[in-house]
């Protein structure tokens, strides 16, 4: 779980200038979900789907902070992931980015998702999980504290254990072989097969005995990799 920097976007109003119309928060909700996945599209990334779950859970937090004008992704004394899972949301993975702002002469509605957008933009770390090609889902929400005026916004990302990466790999051969994936080293015995499941898109590689150069394969979900010997040597490929 990232726990984000802070985020604060502060304008005050020139003397005598007139109060405007208070932002369609509706309207904003759907901006920074529009604009977030123009953002992932503009670098290669799939865009995400708004998620009932995670837009519960990213509401009650808003809400929460603007009741109690308290900032921090624990600022109720939990975690996103629990809050994700408080709502149902059975995850692989969850991320947060949660910012405020606050204009003594209110912000129109677009203005107030472009400042909270463009500045998860610039933080490398609400960038990171902007731009995570993991994600599926999505929630946001925004909401008003009616004490200090500030504008609370939430966005949940997320990705969901019906989507977890499960694949197989089977050693066929008489040979014990070594592979490396998500960091971490397996031994894999003769004749043994074993299932992986992934929240995330981990490359596997693999140095077969004679082989100078390593393999490496990007798993995809209910796939059965296997090692075999052709002829003197080992091979691993999709069976």
């Amino acid at each position: 779980m990232l726990h984000l920097p802070i985020l604060v976007i502060a304008l005050l109003a020139p003397l005598g200038s007139a109060a405007q119309t208070r932002p369609d928060i509706a309207e904003v909700n759907h901006q920074l979900i529009d604009a977030a996945n123009a953002f992932r599209r503009s670098h290669g990334m799939p865009p995400t789907a708004a998620n009932p779950r995670l837009t519960a859970a990213a509401q009650g937090f808003a809400e929460y902070m603007a009741a109690s004008d308290r900032y921090a992704h624990d600022a109720d004394g939990t975690q996103p992931s629990q809050r994700a899972r408080a709502q149902g949301y059975d995850y692989c993975l969850v991320s947060e980015n949660i910012a405020y702002a606050f204009h003594s002469d209110e912000f129109r509605t677009e203005d107030l998702a472009r400042r909270f957008i463009e500045g998860w933009k610039q933080s490398p770390r609400h960038r990171h999980n902007m731009l995570d090609a993991d994600a599926s889902d999505t929630g946001v929400a925004v909401a008003r504290s009616a004490r200090s005026g500030r504008y609370y916004a939430v966005q949940m990302f997320g990705r969901p254990q019906s989507k977890r990466i499960e694949f197989r790999i089977a050693n066929r051969s008489t040979t014990p072989v070594r592979y490396e994936l998500g960091g971490e080293w397996y031994q894999l015995p003769p004749r043994m097969t074993r299932t992986h499941g992934q929240c995330r898109a981990e490359t596997l590689t693999m140095r077969l005995p004679g082989d100078e150069q390593p393999v490496t394969i990007q798993p995809a979900a209910g796939e059965l990799y296997a090692v075999e010997r052709v002829g003197t040597r080992l091979r691993l490929g999709r069976s």
